[in-house]
């Protein structure tokens, strides 16, 4: 471990003081012991305060992204800079330096990505959460039939409420897969409960191959389709995937290597 970083050799005392009672506060020290403790230190232990402080915060920077990495249950590790945009369509307006800022986290927007099977759609969802994550956010990934399962289970157990307000402590919620699988109409009224609180208050990524008007088939209820449906368009956008399947292109049946 370093001591005494060069950048607090080099400052004045002042410098050294004020800078000590700044990152004090990260550690919530307070007022009454930085002040002693700057009063009586010298120099050196000045540095090698501000020092301490500084890779205490770096470590517990670190492991609250692997907390969050760990909490968010991604299917995989997907980085952006490993997606191919070229068939990725996105609303007017909106720029792809838009969607890698995250600002539409912290304003609770919302987002569909539509397209056919193996285009892409859980990649960037999860390398959107990954990015999430890494920047301080709290994300959390469900496939939409297991979603579906787990809320059923825990109502029956008396734990909705409990699962609901763990979901809820999401900045960003990913529900991937939607319409994959019929739903009955318990499922839907428990995931429209899932879903609908995600408005104007955290963000929601769904991923689905079924246009909006087919929601209420999903769903199994028009009314809690159509809800929903409004909600999402409200603070929302829809990016399209086109193209041919990657999995398709990519597997080892169309003699495809990957040696």
């Amino acid at each position: 471990m370093e001591i005494a970083l060069p950048e607090y050799e080099q400052m004045t005392r002042g410098q050294l003081e004020k800078t000590f009672a700044e990152l004090a506060r990260k550690m919530c020290f307070s007022n009454t012991t930085v002040a002693s403790f700057a009063k009586e230190a010298t120099k050196g232990q000045l540095c090698t305060a501000c020092s301490l402080i500084t890779q205490e915060c770096k470590t517990r920077e670190e492991n609250k992204k692997t907390r969050l990495l760990k909490q968010a249950k991604l299917p995989a590790i997907k980085a952006l800079d490993d997606f191919d945009f070229s068939k990725v369509e996105f609303p007017e307006g909106y720029t792809l330096e838009d969607l890698k800022s995250l600002a539409f986290i912290e304003y609770a927007q919302d987002f569909v990505f539509y397209g056919g099977f193996g285009r892409g759609k859980t990649h960037l969802a999860t390398a959107l959460g990954v990015l999430a994550t890494q920047k301080g956010y709290s994300v959390r990934y469900f496939e939409t039939a297991p979603l579906v399962l787990a809320l059923k289970g825990a109502a029956s157990a008396q734990r909705l409420e409990a699962m609901l307000n763990d979901i809820h402590k999401a900045d960003l919620l990913i529900i991937d897969e939607f319409g994959y699988l019929p739903i009955d109409i318990e499922g839907a009224r428990l995931l429209y409960q899932v879903m609908s609180a995600t408005y104007e208050s955290r963000s929601m990524i769904v991923t689905t191959n079924i246009e909006f008007s087919k929601w209420g088939t999903v769903l199994a209820d028009p009314h809690l389709a159509g809800a929903t449906v409004d909600r999402i368009m409200h603070h929302g956008r829809l990016i399209e995937f086109g193209g041919e399947s990657r999995r398709f292109g990519e597997a080892l049946m169309m003699g495809k290597s990957n040696n």
